[in-house]
């Protein structure tokens, strides 16, 4: 790859870079050996800063696709993530008060991805789950709760 400033490494040893970059694809050819679930050879997408130091090819890989802007995809994908919060807990619910406590965990997962940096407007929970625990004393439940929401960008007031 031709990138940055290559006088700044000049000084290294051609032999030592070329041990190094082997070092690399064979790493990475091995956690690809691991992922595979079948003898075919699997595609591998390479993004992120060190995919430049990935040969074209790779044992075990099929074809290894390089797509636009892959040098900097991590970045896109940082910035593009979604950020979340959640709520595991048990709660003791009293009668006639289930609603209340579904509402009280639902805005608890939303104000902490809030915290996390999601855009308010953006938040919304995503995956709800209710367990009776009957081998617990006081109508005891477990309720899971995540919210998620887009990363706020702009900075806060």
């Amino acid at each position: 790859a031709n990138i940055g400033d290559r006088s700044a490494v000049r000084e290294l040893d051609a032999g030592l870079v070329k041990e190094a970059l082997e070092r690399i694809a064979n790493d990475v050819a091995d956690t690809i050996e691991r992922m595979r679930t079948s003898p075919e050879p699997l595609p591998v997408v390479a993004v992120g800063g060190g995919s430049v130091l990935l040969p074209d090819e790779l044992p075990g890989a099929g074809d290894l696709h390089r797509p636009e802007h892959f040098a900097v995809a991590n970045a896109i994908g940082a910035a593009i993530a979604q950020v979340g919060g959640e709520v595991d807990r048990v709660y003791a619910i009293e009668p006639g008060r289930r609603d209340a406590v579904v509402d009280e965990a639902r805005q608890e997962a939303v104000d902490r991805a809030v915290a996390a940096g999601a855009d308010p407007s953006a938040v919304r929970v995503v995956d709800f789950d209710e367990v009776p625990l009957p081998y617990l004393p006081g109508n005891a439940t477990r309720i899971r709760c995540k919210a998620v929401g887009d990363l706020r960008l702009e900075a806060r007031p």
